[in-house]
């Protein structure tokens, strides 16, 4: 089982989309602690979306599809949406 997420964080009013086939508790748990790369610095991440997959190849096609959106209005759609 493959996991396409979405966090948020509130301190710098920033997204950030990823997959994971790991626990998501434990996959946050790593975003927020310390270490080098764009989430590791804030420390305040929260899961606010999520899409189950079977296959990583359809999670990886899908987190790269958000991604290009470069849209937070349509993020914000999709999270709001709750699809």
């Amino acid at each position: 089982m493959f996991k396409v997420y979405i966090l948020y964080s509130k301190s710098i009013d920033r997204y950030y989309i990823g997959y994971t086939s790991d626990i998501l508790t434990e996959r946050l748990r790593r975003h927020n602690s310390n270490h080098k790369g764009f989430t590791g610095k804030i420390g305040d991440w929260e899961i606010i979306y999520t899409e189950d997959y079977t296959f990583k190849e359809d999670a990886t096609k899908r987190e790269r599809e958000i991604k290009n959106w470069k849209s937070r209005k349509k993020i914000e759609l999709l999270i709001s949406s709750g699809k």
